[in-house]
């Protein structure tokens, strides 16, 4: 039988990332494709620096879009910045601190680990200890908010502590940019990255970075040559550009999905940052009446919890597998399982981006709702929806 065109389900996505795109950035990807030096695609790569300056809430000239997924993004931070032998502090409180520590060792740096248990953020008082335990710590490394958890960890507060000890920071911004405050400038952080999949909603594939003037002058300083030719900022920096001058070519950008993040850029420019934080939160709040309505529990303290990843306890005797295949075969929704720790415990419902919003809060209460009570789940049925609704009005 001849394979033919691949044609997905229509899927609504509220796991832990990629998001549902708005109509907008899916039109973008079709658009005509152009050369990665074409002048019509070089003026919208400064529209996509000035753009991402907007979302990251900075000036810094070395900001652009890795040309690969978050991870790539994380990599291209730690090569740049660790060299052998460097001391780097990491906060593990999830899965992504641990491919943090991974990413100080495979640069050759030495890795202090601070350890806060799943689902809480970096302790601040661990990282004072530790920096004052290790006085030759060259970095301090954190996730902003843990993908893992759905804790988020007091940025401004870690880059604060690190500089005070002649530290630099690198800071994990994938589920945040877009989402949450963050605000580069004001909290002078050094060195960020995030991804273009989350509360960006766009295509993933595309990691957004920042390096500030410390940050950029370790990476100009360097004994040693960047350990990946690929990600080395000394080399992307003569296509992306300082500011005019003739672009380099560095390497073929992926030119479509490029125009894709550019328009969900616009889209969080039209909105506002301070709009888009607060519609993460409001449906997050709805979210939360309907769940703890139906009886379910959300374990992450809410001082700390993210509104854009809500992570959900499993009921006793339910089956993690058995709902979310439910959710996906009758309803078309997708909602995250747990990861490391966390797995066959809890649910991740993403409330990111473009999917941030009441009807799929509505959706996915009434959707739980229907399969947990059809699995005999201790839940209260028929109550979430209406709690839902009670925050919106």
């Amino acid at each position: 039988m001849p394979i033919t065109s691949f044609t997905p389900p229509v899927r609504t996505l509220m796991g832990p990332g990629p998001s549902d795109m708005h109509p907008r950035v899916l039109a973008a990807l079709s658009k005509p494709i152009v050369g990665h030096l074409d002048p019509a695609f070089i003026g919208m790569m400064d529209e996509m620096k000035a753009l991402l300056q907007f979302a990251y809430q900075t000036k810094n000239i070395m900001t652009m879009p890795v040309s690969a997924p978050g991870s790539a993004g994380m990599e291209c931070c730690f090569a740049n910045l660790v060299e052998p032998g460097d001391t780097v502090i990491v906060c593990k409180n999830g899965v992504f601190g641990t491919r943090m520590l991974e990413n100080v060792e495979r640069c050759g740096g030495k890795a202090v680990v601070v350890e806060d248990e799943w689902g809480s953020p970096a302790s601040p008082n661990k990282v004072e200890d530790a920096l004052k335990a290790n006085p030759d710590a060259k970095i301090v490394a954190f996730v902003h908010a843990e993908t893992a958890t759905g804790a988020r960890s007091d940025a401004k507060n870690l880059t604060q502590l690190a500089h005070a000890h002649d530290a630099l920071v690198i800071v994990d911004a994938v589920t945040s940019l877009g989402g949450i405050e963050v605000d580069v400038d004001g909290w002078e952080i050094d060195a960020i990255y995030s991804g273009s999949q989350k509360c960006l909603s766009c295509t993933p594939g595309l990691s957004p970075v920042s390096f500030g003037p410390r940050a950029q002058e370790k990476i100009t300083s360097r004994k040693t040559k960047v350990q990946s030719w690929f990600l080395d900022q000394t080399l992307v920096m003569g296509y992306w550009g300082t500011g005019g001058g003739k672009r380099t070519y560095h390497h073929t950008a992926p030119i479509n999905a490029l125009y894709a993040l550019h328009e969900s850029l616009v889209l969080l420019e039209e909105e506002g940052l301070e709009n888009a934080w607060k519609r993460h939160a409001l449906n997050h709040q709805a979210l939360k009446a309907g769940l703890e309505a139906m009886g379910l529990e959300l374990p992450v303290d809410p001082a700390h919890r993210l509104p854009q990843l809500n992570v959900v306890k499993i009921p006793e005797g339910i089956d993690d597998g058995a709902v979310r295949t439910a959710l996906l075969n009758e309803y078309s929704l997708e909602i995250g399982a747990g990861l490391g720790a966390g797995a066959g415990k809890v649910w991740r419902i993403g409330l990111m981006g473009h999917a941030s919003s009441k009807k799929n809060v509505l959706l996915c209460l009434t959707a739980l709702d229907s399969v947990l009570t059809r699995l005999g789940a201790p839940i209260k049925s028929s109550v979430g929806a209406q709690a839902a609704l009670a925050v919106y009005r």
